[in-house]
């Protein structure tokens, strides 16, 4: 039996396999703490949620478990001290003006890109370390660690982090396959003060008082996985056989898998490490589903009946909303713009358009930022996708149509299943399309249409 454990930025889930089949999951919400800028979470108490999850399990299903895995968000980054332990998040903004400085030299930005594969953006954990050494706000020898580096820790004790977390990071050399002497040097840190690297398949012996605390066998082996995004591409790929994929949760990805290192200078996508075969490229957008969620609380006649109302919503506008446009950039914006100063807003807008317009252009304004990120990444492929967004029909539709190209759904595209096929390396070539969503002609050319100057 293997447990996968998908830690994301609004909550934990596990999931036990066998057999590629999905015997028990749960999920359970992780608190973020802070403001606009400073995003943060506790990691006593992502330690405690996990254990909370793991020792709800049916006793027999915990008996059973062989080997255990843990998938992480990117670009985490908790300052170890003795007295505290925040893990700050992709989202935390507070080294925007720190990197707004640091990209004015063209040259060593643009160099450091390619030697990481991680766009110089203030989500990356060498954003984070450069502001935070700037502002001296912690002592000059200090652990740089992260999500996956704190879990791994506490069922293992090894201070590790495997080569796809780390490929994020901005730190890690993507050819050499190690932290990069050069960024290090620069930060003034030294290889001491962050955790060892490893490959993605690394196992190791569970440390036996948890195992014992936690009710699971003394033989797991815990195996040090890899990156949320990369393990949700490598599940799209087993479950629908498609290289491109998609997903929409509270941010958004596009993302493709390789073969080999690709960079591009002028899109800054990311690169980073799967496995010994595989690399994921892929551009991120900061607006998702958070988008949907701002419309919901800001714009809807009813909150709580908003999801349900939305084919009705959606059919009494038509496609483009009247002329109404909506630029949707909420969270500011990573791909294709890297520009966290961003603001979002409306255009167009007269005394004929509708709560209806209002929705739909805010739905379409997120839906046609994506098409650019599918456009640069995985152009003109079908794509395999995932999360929350598209257990909707409507929206899943929606996206289908916008984006131009055939959409595969599956629950089998999340992290967990790629951490089973990460670590289990299973051979099984039974695809696991549940839904299909196929463009409809002449929408899609609509939006086509609407698409050549949507952002101009």
């Amino acid at each position: 039996m293997f447990l996968g454990i998908d830690i994301g930025t609004t909550a934990i889930k596990l999931g036990l396999i066998e057999k590629n089949r999905l015997c028990y999951s749960q999920s359970m919400p992780i608190h973020t703490y802070g403001n606009e800028t400073i995003k943060y979470q506790k990691a006593a108490e992502i330690i405690a949620v996990i254990e909370e999850e793991i020792r709800t399990i049916p006793r027999d299903l915990r008996e059973d478990v062989d080997t255990i895995s843990f998938s992480t968000a990117m670009h985490s980054l908790m300052p170890k001290t003795s007295d505290e332990n925040n893990v700050f998040l992709w989202s935390d903004q507070q080294a925007i003006r720190t990197i707004d400085r640091f990209k004015k030299n063209q040259l060593r930005a643009q160099h450091f890109y390619n030697l990481t594969g991680t766009p110089i953006h203030p989500m990356s954990t060498f954003a984070k370390i450069l502001y935070f050494q700037e502002e001296k706000r912690y002592p000059e020898y200090t652990k740089w660690l992260g999500l996956k580096e704190l879990v791994l820790h506490h069922f293992t004790k090894e201070t590790v982090i495997d080569y796809s977390t780390a490929s994020a990071t901005g730190l890690f050399d993507l050819q050499e396959k190690q932290w990069s002497e050069e960024i290090l040097e620069f930060l003034q840190i030294d290889q001491s003060q962050l955790a060892q690297t490893v490959d993605t398949t690394m196992s190791f012996s569970i440390d036996k008082k948890i195992a014992t605390y936690l009710g699971l066998s003394s033989k797991v082996q815990v195996v040090a996985g890899a990156s949320d995004g990369c393990l949700a591409t490598l599940a799209s790929f087993c479950a629908t056989n498609r290289t491109s994929s998609l997903t929409i949760g509270t941010s958004a990805a596009v993302r493709q898998l390789v073969e080999q290192v690709q960079l591009d200078d002028t899109t800054q996508h990311f690169c980073y490490y799967l496995n010994e075969k595989y690399f994921v490229i892929g551009a991120p957008s900061n607006n998702g589903g958070c988008v949907l969620e701002w419309a919901q609380k800001n714009l809807a006649d009813n909150k709580t009946t908003f999801f349900n109302q939305l084919p009705e919503i959606l059919t009494n506008s038509s496609v483009g909303a009247h002329g109404l446009r909506f630029f949707p950039y909420l969270n500011g914006e990573r791909a294709p713009l890297w520009n966290p100063h961003l603001k979002a807003g409306f255009s167009n807008i007269d005394l004929t358009h509708t709560r209806s317009d209002m929705i739909r252009a805010t739905i379409e304004g997120m839906l046609l930022n994506i098409r650019r990120l599918t456009q640069s990444v995985a152009n003109h492929k079908a794509l395999s996708v995932s999360g929350g967004f598209f257990q909707t029909e409507t929206l899943g539709q929606l996206a289908c149509d916008i984006l131009g190209v055939p959409c595969y759904y599956s629950t089998h595209n999340e992290p967990i299943f790629g951490l089973y096929h990460l670590v289990v390396n299973s051979n099984d070539s039974t695809l696991h399309e549940e839904k299909v969503f196929q463009p409809q002609p002449e929408i899609s050319r609509q939006y086509q249409f609407l698409a050549d100057n949507y952002f101009k």
